[in-house]
């Protein structure tokens, strides 16, 4: 490919992720958190009791815990003031709960979406695509043939509505309930729009089911709730993307993730998000997994000036596993915070974290990991890898495992290299005939290829050129 062509395919691909549109909107809430807030978001999208209750009940529990500060190298979140944002943004759309064809949107939403590449999905035949545009999901769409075995995905709002017993029973009751953290309870209060993915038994979803989020506005927060109940000897892989372009103001995004793996299935959940360097990145995501069943967690963290996300598994069930492979990017003016959790609730469990983080121009990465074995979980097994790679010397990056084992007949490793790219291999590879930047480049690549891999091929393509626009700080 010529110079030129690099040029225009660089150039192509920041405009992506920078381009940014004049918000209009149906509905915006007022800045702030309160109980009038929460009961003029809730009557907007016509909730039942129970939910608003919950809602206020969350918002109690938030404004009651304090605001985490004592953990050792955490990200500072002092710059956070949930009263400066605005707390739920509906597009504006005509069909609430979203549109089934492309053709039906605004067409300033369309235009987005067609620059981010959900149209593309739909061209690919992916199973489902989802996309939500700030508070509210504005399309879905999912295959006849696999609503036909009576697979749900529709966003959460109209899953509200539409499976009231299922999220009644689900919904950050047993998994993420809003005691669980700080961030938790303010999702609980003010969470709007995301995915419900619900795959009856036995039924086996053989493309990925994709999601979207975009938050356009500036000093806007988005607190997105995905729910995927995957019934006994099931199977589906959920994919979402996430990003924001860059303001002067800073964005808060807290999404809340809760994933029930049921006897012998199998969840996949991948996520590959690019926020732009002013948004505060506060996820909670979890999974209940029964007997025989397997959960995956796959992420790519680019961009957020901070990230403090560690999805979990609870391994329920006797013979449950768990697999988490996570890369981390953080340059200059950044603190990704990252990691993972697993509770062995039981006999004979397996989980393997598998954790790589790069950082750059004085960015820091942290992994930050908890393994319980309960005491009974007998003949379990864990292991825990840790590789940070950084490119000069006023980069950062820690490793902070903790272990809880309780039960001694179990098989316990660990394992963690923190390098820096060397000069030998540089000048290797440039004896090769490869230029500075470019040998950099393919260490990065081989770096992280055990999650790209992992992905498929056209998530897997756009997480390596997102790592190459953040070396050549070409993004945010």
């Amino acid at each position: 490919m010529s110079s030129d062509q690099d040029h225009l395919k660089e150039t192509d691909t920041e405009a992506r992720f920078e381009f940014k549109k004049e918000q209009k909107a149906a509905f915006v809430a007022e800045k702030g958190l309160n109980e009038e807030t929460i009961r003029v978001i809730s009557e907007d999208k016509d909730e039942p009791e129970w939910m608003l209750e919950r809602r206020l009940r969350a918002l109690k529990q938030y404004q009651k815990m304090p605001m985490p500060t004592d953990w050792p190298g955490q990200p500072d979140l002092s710059e956070v003031d949930v009263d400066e944002i605005v707390p739920y943004i509906r597009p504006d759309v005509e069909v609430r709960g979203g549109v089934d064809d492309w053709r039906d949107l605004p067409d300033d939403i369309k235009d987005t979406f067609d620059k981010l590449g959900i149209p593309e999905a739909e061209k690919n035949a992916l199973s489902g695509v989802g996309a939500q545009y700030e508070s509210e999901v504005v399309y879905q769409n999912m295959q006849e043939r696999w609503e036909e075995k009576g697979v749900v995905f529709m966003n959460m709002d109209q899953a509200v509505q539409e499976h009231e017993d299922i999220v009644k029973e689900y919904f950050m009751t047993k998994c993420v309930p809003p005691s669980d953290n700080k961030f938790a309870a303010l999702h609980g209060a003010i969470w709007s729009g995301g995915s419900f993915v619900y795959v009856p038994e036995d039924v086996t979803v053989e493309m990925p089911v994709q999601a979207y989020f975009r938050m356009n506005s500036e000093g806007m927060g988005q607190f997105e709730h995905t729910l995927i109940v995957a019934e006994k000897g099931s199977e589906v892989h959920y994919i979402e993307g996430c990003s924001a372009p860059k303001y002067s103001a800073f964005n808060l995004h807290s999404g809340g993730v809760e994933v029930f793996v049921g006897e012998d299935a199998h969840v996949q959940y991948s996520t590959v998000q690019n926020w732009s360097k002013n948004t505060y990145n506060l996820n909670t995501k979890r999974a209940i997994v029964e007997k025989g069943g397997r959960m995956e967690w796959i992420s790519g963290s680019m961009g957020s000036k901070a990230t403090m996300l560690y999805p979990a598994s609870i391994l329920k069930g006797r013979g449950a596993s768990d697999n988490h492979i996570t890369i981390a990017f953080a340059g200059e003016g950044q603190n990704i915070d990252t990691g993972a959790k697993v509770y062995h609730n039981a006999p004979e469990t397996k989980s393997t974290i598998e954790s790589k983080s790069i950082s750059k121009d004085g960015g820091r990465t942290n992994y930050r990991g908890l393994v319980h074995i309960a005491n009974g979980a007998k003949n379990s097994s864990t292991a825990v890898e840790c590789d940070a790679l950084m490119f000069d010397n006023e980069s950062t990056s820690d490793t902070m495992p903790y272990m809880e084992i309780n039960e001694s007949t179990v098989d316990v490793a660990h394992e963690a290299t923190v390098g820096k790219i060397g000069d030998e291999d540089i000048f290797y590879l440039q004896s090769r005939g490869l230029d500075d930047d470019d040998a950099k480049q393919m260490i990065v690549s081989g770096f992280i290829e055990p999650i790209t891999e992992e992905l498929p091929i056209e998530y897997a393509v756009e997480l390596n050129r997102l790592v190459e626009l953040e070396m050549e700080g070409s993004l945010g």
